[in-house]
């Protein structure tokens, strides 16, 4: 009697594990190569089926990936209980790889994008390509407004304070004044001054008082108060100040001191003080008759208004005033100098000729002096220039050597009495032009 053979049927975890293998394999049911029939709770049933699994895992050769497009498909990780670890990134991988369609699938969605890059509008999101004039203008073309800030023509706006101050440096119109149209910013022939250029002219301020004046709103034209820094305004306008501006003015002060021999007249030098440093209340004249009370805080801001070298003596000035700075040794200035000057060697009449005109130093002709004897051993020179040691060098120049220098007058201002190392202050009513 024929016994009736039945096949066995796996459980649910082992029908999970046992996944269908490649078409390449051999099948279960091809009657060449059927597999044994086997117990569903056997080991070799379930080490067969993660077998199966892992075939189908690995990706086969030549086979070349393509690029999924589709991640929401993407399987969840898998774990395996043999190996007890997560295959999910190399699942993923593999599934792609071992799909030929899902690779042509990706390389046609990788060709749609780059086709839809190509046609994307100029500025702003993807969209089909328009023939619009409007849409292909370059960034440049179109109004701010109108750029895109990922635009490499894109300019954010500037911070209100940095604009806010910009705005301030350029010259504006005031309003209410005659010829208001001159205090804009001008046409270079229209006959306009700087302001600051024009009160440093008259004799007011220095350029640099008249700027900080002006922005302290301490400078009037006409009338009206002009706070722009760089304004212009025609010479025949009129220019008045603030009163704070002349107590300001009047309480700067300039010093008369007599140098002594070893003091330098500017910063100090090779070991050498500078001869502010005399600028004491102990080294004040007695018969000062100024009536300006002396403080410490007056030495700030106090600066020589010409040199004397180190070996020289006299009459040297120092002011707070940049008027008086201005009138002594701006550009083209016309205040005299005074010096005695203590010589030896021989001079003859042809070289005393060069002295008072005819000389050159650095390159450039010394403008004309008056150069003359005063007794056997001393000259006199009347300079309207201050080079670097200037005198000496000129003294060289017709073989002369200079033992000794000592400046007498600087204008109208006078060495007179004063003591060497000794200090006055200049009059109120005192002025070297």
């Amino acid at each position: 009697m024929n016994k009736k053979i039945t096949r066995p049927t796996l459980s649910a975890p082992s029908a999970a594990r046992a996944v269908k293998p490649d078409s390449a394999a051999p099948t279960a049911s091809s009657p060449a190569t059927a597999a044994p029939r086997l117990s569903s709770s056997g080991p070799r049933a379930r080490a067969v089926a993660d077998a199966a699994a892992r075939r189908k895992r690995e990706p086969k050769a030549g086979v070349s990936f393509g690029v999924s497009t589709d991640h929401d498909q993407t399987e969840p990780p898998i774990e395996s209980k043999r190996e007890g670890r997560f295959e999910g990134r190399r699942n993923t991988k593999s599934d792609v790889g071992n799909n030929r369609n899902a690779s042509k699938v990706g390389n046609a969605a990788n060709q749609a994008t780059h086709s839809r890059d190509t046609f994307k509008k100029p500025y702003g999101k993807p969209g089909p390509a328009s023939t619009s004039s409007a849409d292909t203008k370059p960034a440049f073309l179109k109004p701010r407004s109108a750029r895109s800030p990922n635009s490499k023509d894109f300019r954010p706006a500037l911070p209100r304070a940095v604009a806010a101050s910009l705005a301030a440096m350029a010259p504006v119109k005031e309003a209410g004044v005659p010829g208001a149209a001159d205090i804009t910013r001008p046409a270079p022939d229209d006959g306009t001054v700087r302001l600051s250029k024009l009160m440093s002219a008259q004799g007011i301020a220095s350029r640099r008082e008249a700027d900080a004046w002006i922005a302290k709103g301490w400078v009037k034209v006409d009338g009206t108060v002009i706070s722009a820094l760089g304004s212009r305004i025609l010479p025949t306008q009129k220019i008045t100040i603030d009163r704070v501006a002349e107590l300001e003015q009047q309480s700067r002060v300039t010093v008369l001191l007599n140098k002594p021999v070893g003091y330098v007249s500017g910063q100090a030098e090779d070991g050498h003080l500078p001869a502010s440093v005399l600028f004491v209340d102990e080294n004040r004249w007695e018969e000062d008759a100024d009536e300006t009370v002396f403080h410490p805080m007056q030495a700030k801001g106090l600066a020589p208004a010409g040199r004397l070298d180190i070996d020289s003596i006299g009459l040297i000035v120092f002011t707070q005033d940049g008027r008086v700075a201005k009138q002594l040794i701006g550009d083209g200035s016309e205040v005299e100098k005074e010096y005695l000057v203590r010589v030896e060697g021989s001079l003859s009449a042809s070289d005393l000729a060069l002295l008072n005109h005819g000389l050159s130093l650095d390159g450039q002709a010394l403008r004309p002096a008056k150069v003359d004897w005063q007794n056997e051993d001393q000259l006199r020179f009347v300079l309207r220039e201050g080079k670097k040691r200037q005198i000496r060098r000129m003294c060289e120049l017709v073989g002369l050597t200079v033992v000794g220098l000592k400046r007498v007058r600087i204008g109208k201002i006078v060495l007179g009495h004063l003591p060497v190392g000794q200090w006055r202050y200049l009059a109120a009513d005192e002025t070297f032009g």
